[in-house]
């Protein structure tokens, strides 16, 4: 019964009503478009690079496929088509996904609920098949599933479409009288509707992914909009300290992290953080460190002990086994005294301008390794005392560490060229920093997130 033919679609002459389902705008179209039978070899070349160009414009599956039936009608003449997919179904099940029976305007893709599901008949046996088939004479039992889809018609070709090396697609193509299929192409459909096929599902996954990637952007975006909430809302106001901050995730969320605390005798913990990494699982970290953070600075009373505290519940509970970790700069300002007692955790050190000399030097006394890495560790701090017009520049490593197209970093001697004045104050050292570091990387988006906070000491 069933022998290797070609596959061959709809012939506007044997088709009852061959523009039905079309737009006006196709009928007139096509009109246009002589038969197979009245084309050239060099009008039917035309037609196929015609049809090819159309075909590379589409970005809508269920558009295309409208698109490249009208065309290669013309090509290869049918009465009927119906098309079915075992994709994600059990044999003998499979769903019936399109039939000229239906017109041709139902969209598979976005009307998935109304397709039929059939088992069993001559549909799943070709389907199930899983070969290239003729029928050359087709007699369809009244009972059989796919009775509805078949009946009248006198011959049909079954082209499979694989996938992972399994047809979980075919497409029935049937003329009204019997042995009208040609052998000789069969080849050269299956080639050429597996390829279209192919063509076909890269657009549905190309929407998958567009559709998958606008909910994971908006996901990123509302991250990053509740750890923006979790920093400072506005700058508090210390006494002899000017302070101005700029914060700039490299995606819509970052791990980098800057707050303040009042603590006991009008003294001010800072805290500038970074955690490793990018992206929402930076986010998060980040969250963590800033609840633990402010549980801490309710506790400590110094900068050591803000540390360990954070330190010991990171490598209890978050960091173990994740490879993540946390560095940090944490400092408790006295403005009576100028002092800050400062603890490190791995972090970049604050550069200091020395208004009344001309001198720079860094807050790195004291070190240890990040947060996150080793519970044992306790860490050490030490005094600095400022004097009246000292630049203290808090930064993550997104500032020095910002190359440009040459493959050059911005360092500290460039931060350094920037603070050389010292008549302006720390909004204006923000400004000029940023400023510096745009003209060097020629406005070339951050790589990784860039936050600094400055402190101008007032008398």
């Amino acid at each position: 019964m069933f022998a290797n033919r070609p596959l061959n679609f709809c012939n506007k002459r044997n088709n009852p009503d061959p523009q039905a389902g079309r737009t006006p705008e196709a009928q007139q179209s096509m009109a246009k478009v002589p038969d197979i039978a009245d084309m050239s070899s060099q009008q039917r070349l035309s037609h196929v690079v015609e049809m090819m160009r159309e075909m590379s414009r589409h970005t809508d599956p269920q558009q295309m496929v409208l698109a490249y039936g009208e065309r290669v009608r013309h090509l290869m003449p049918y009465d009927r088509l119906v098309a079915v997919s075992r994709r994600g179904l059990e044999e003998p099940w499979y769903r019936v996904t399109r039939s000229t029976t239906w017109g041709l305007d139902r969209n598979p893709w976005k009307e998935h609920d109304r397709l039929p599901v059939l088992q069993s008949g001559l549909l799943g046996e070709l389907l199930y098949g899983d070969e290239p088939r003729v029928v050359d004479e087709l007699n369809v039992a009244a009972d059989d599933p796919g009775a509805e889809f078949l009946a009248d018609m006198g011959s049909a070709i079954a082209v499979p479409v694989y996938d992972q090396g399994m047809a979980l697609n075919m497409v029935v193509v049937m003329r009204r009288e019997a042995h009208a299929f040609d052998s000789d192409q069969l080849a050269d459909q299956v080639w050429t509707s597996n390829l279209f096929g192919r063509s076909t599902q890269t657009l549905v996954l190309a929407g998958e992914i567009e559709r998958a990637s606008k909910a994971i952007d908006q996901e990123l975006k509302t991250i990053g909009d509740l750890q923006r909430s979790l920093l400072p809302w506005r700058l508090p106001q210390i006494p002899t300290m000017n302070l101005a901050v700029h914060y700039q995730p490299a995606a819509k969320c970052g791990g980098d992290y800057y707050d303040f605390f009042p603590m006991h005798d009008d003294k001010w913990g800072i805290l500038i953080a970074d955690v490793s990494g990018h992206g929402s699982p930076a986010a998060v970290l980040m969250a963590i460190t800033h609840v633990l953070a402010h549980a801490a600075s309710r506790i400590a009373t110094t900068p050591s002990h803000v540390l360990n505290y954070i330190n010991h519940h990171l490598t209890q509970r978050y960091t173990v086994g994740t490879g993540r970790f946390v560095t940090a700069f944490c400092g408790v300002y006295d403005p009576s005294k100028h002092e800050l007692i400062y603890a490190s955790a791995g972090h970049n050190a604050p550069r200091v301008k020395r208004c009344t000399d001309g001198s720079t030097f860094f807050l790195d006394a004291v070190g240890n390794p990040p947060l996150g890495i080793d519970a044992e560790i306790l860490y050490d701090e030490t005094t600095q005392t400022f004097e009246t017009g000292d630049q203290i520049i808090f930064y993550t490593d997104g500032i020095t560490e910002a190359f440009n197209s040459q493959g050059d970093m911005f360092g500290t001697d460039r931060l350094d060229e920037v603070l050389h004045t010292c008549m302006i104050d720390a909004t204006g050292l923000i400004d000029a920093v940023l400023m510096a570091l745009d003209d060097f990387t020629a406005g070339h988006p951050a790589d990784d997130d860039r936050t600094m906070l400055v402190a101008k000491v007032t008398g």
